[in-house]
């Protein structure tokens, strides 16, 4: 392993320590000093154990990886370093050489990654092939039905003219009012799969843009707190689609609340985050924070779902919209809720040099 491999793993969001064959530490990335509290350079040369007093589940897959000479993951591991709070860990063994200058030297690689961490971009890849298949499904929806829409309307037009009785012509409007509304809600099943118009756009422009939309929706009652980063770099992106997707959670939210609490919009820099299946050195981090009755358990899942709403006169497609046109600017929506406290998170990544 070269010095270039080593500063590539400083970049990888799983932990990462590399130990000589007497298992004595001789490198940790920033993920594995921040996963267990402890400096690369205060542990360097210390053997395993003195990092991880009990390491026999530990030992055996080092065994195992080194009698075999390939690559082997335990999946249940429990680590507790220095005392502190026991870790619940998979760790993927691999042996590798060190570098050492010309001389060839052989140690083993430990990949460590926290269960939560890993179920959470489990999540997301679910999440991700969910949106593709939505969009497709959605798609597939909005063609089949917009054409005998057309012709249920036309026809009810002809027939409204026809009639001879007053008091008939109050069918043919509601058959006419509805099939308007249905083309409407077509019309915005299609929109999403317009192509983004990308430029440079400030996100503090977009929430507050949405800011002043949903204060004249509920001038009383509704308070939005703002807690911006200023210092935030402009993004890349469509500005419109922006707005509609920051739009269509922050009224969610304000629904949530039947016009009577809180709203907090919070901005923030993520450093070294993974996207799309992308990795990038800085994304945008949109936090938007309810302190309404949070999201159904039965919901949870399917809340990105079409055509899925909590609402009676909902039409389940605000927060799907809203996860299409963030996954087409590569970012990543995802949401915790609780009673008194739902929270719904945008990522979006800043485009820079040297991306990709």
């Amino acid at each position: 392993m070269t010095s270039a491999a080593l500063s590539g793993l400083d970049l990888l969001p799983t932990a990462v320590v590399l130990v000589d064959t007497a298992l004595a530490v001789r490198y940790m990335n920033p993920a594995a000093e921040n996963l267990f509290e402890m400096s690369s350079r205060n542990l360097a040369g210390q053997n395993l154990d003195k990092l991880f007093p009990d390491i026999a589940v530990l030992a055996a897959a080092i065994g195992y990886a080194r009698e075999n000479n390939c690559s082997y993951t335990e999946h249940d591991l429990e680590l507790g370093a220095n005392g502190r709070v026991r870790l619940h860990l998979s760790c993927t063994v691999t042996p590798v050489e060190l570098p050492n200058g010309t001389a060839h030297e052989e140690g083993l690689l430990l990949e460590f990654r926290h269960i939560e961490q890993q179920l959470k971009i489990e999540r997301e890849e679910r999440m991700l092939d969910q949106s593709q298949a939505n969009r497709e499904l959605i798609r597939s929806l909005a063609h089949e039905i917009k054409n005998p829409l057309g012709g249920i309307r036309g026809a009810a037009q002809l027939l409204d003219r026809e009639l001879e009785r007053p008091n008939l012509h109050e069918y043919t409007r509601v058959i006419m009012k509805e099939a308007d509304r249905l083309q409407s809600l077509m019309d915005r099943l299609l929109t999403p799969h317009r192509l983004p118009q990308p430029a440079a756009v400030s996100i503090h422009e977009v929430l507050e843009r949405v800011r002043s939309v949903i204060l004249a929706e509920y001038p009383r009652g509704i308070a939005i707190e703002r807690d911006y980063d200023v210092s935030l770099p402009l993004l890349h992106g469509d500005k419109e689609q922006l707005i509609q997707a920051v739009l269509n959670v922050v009224r969610n939210a304000a629904q949530a609340l039947q016009g009577h609490g809180k709203i907090r919009l919070r901005t923030r820099v993520v450093r070294q985050i993974t996207l799309a299946r992308r990795r990038y050195r800085h994304a945008v981090a949109v936090e938007i924070t309810d302190n309404g009755p949070g999201i159904p358990e039965a919901l949870r899942e399917r809340v990105f779902h079409p055509l899925v709403s909590g609402r009676e006169d909902g039409s389940g497609l605000g927060l799907t919209l809203a996860q299409t046109f963030v996954n087409q600017h590569h970012g990543m929506i995802s949401f915790e809720s609780r009673p008194g406290e739902t929270t719904f998170t945008i990522l979006l990544p800043i485009e820079e040099a040297g991306n990709g």
